[in-house]
C-alpha cells in the first residue's frame, strides 16, 4: 500500500509508516511543499495509487461527491498532541491495512475505526 500524507498533519507520520515499510511520503516531500492544492494531491494519488491520510473535510466532501480520492484515510480525532496521533496510528496500523483491502474510506478517531464505503 502507498500513502500521501497532506500538509495538515504532521511530517513524523509519513516517518512513521515509512518506519513500518510502508511507501509514503508527506506533501512537504512535494515540489511545492504544503503549498501543494487538494486537487494536485488528488491527481497525484490518482496517478500513484496513494491512500491520501488527511484531517481536512475538503478531501471527505470531495471522496463523497467525486469518489476523489478513490481511498481516503480521514483523521477526526480533533485537537491532540502529535505523540498521541502517532501512538494512535501505531497501534491501529495493522486493523487499518486490513481494512483497506475492503473498504475505501476509513475514518480514525481517538476511540474508534470507522471502515465506510
Amino acid at each position: 500500500m502507498k500513502f500521501l500524507v497532506d500538509a495538515q498533519l504532521p511530517v513524523r507520520v509519513a516517518h512513521l509508516l515509512r518506519y513500518r515499510g510502508l511507501d509514503c511520503f508527506h506533501t512537504d516531500d512535494l515540489p511545492h511543499g504544503d503549498r501543494t492544492t487538494d486537487s494536485k494531491i488528488r491527481q497525484l494519488a490518482a496517478e500513484t495509487g496513494r491512500i491520501i491520510i488527511t484531517k481536512d473535510a475538503d478531501f471527505l466532501h470531495s471522496y463523497l461527491t467525486n469518489r476523489q480520492p478513490r481511498q481516503l484515510l480521514l483523521i477526526t480525532t480533533g485537537n491532540i498532541s502529535n505523540a498521541e496521533l502517532l501512538q494512535l496510528l501505531a497501534d491501529r496500523l495493522p486493523i487499518i491495512l486490513t481494512l483497506f483491502a475492503e473498504y475505501s474510506l476509513i475514518e480514525l478517531n481517538q476511540n474508534l475505526l470507522i471502515p465506510r464505503e
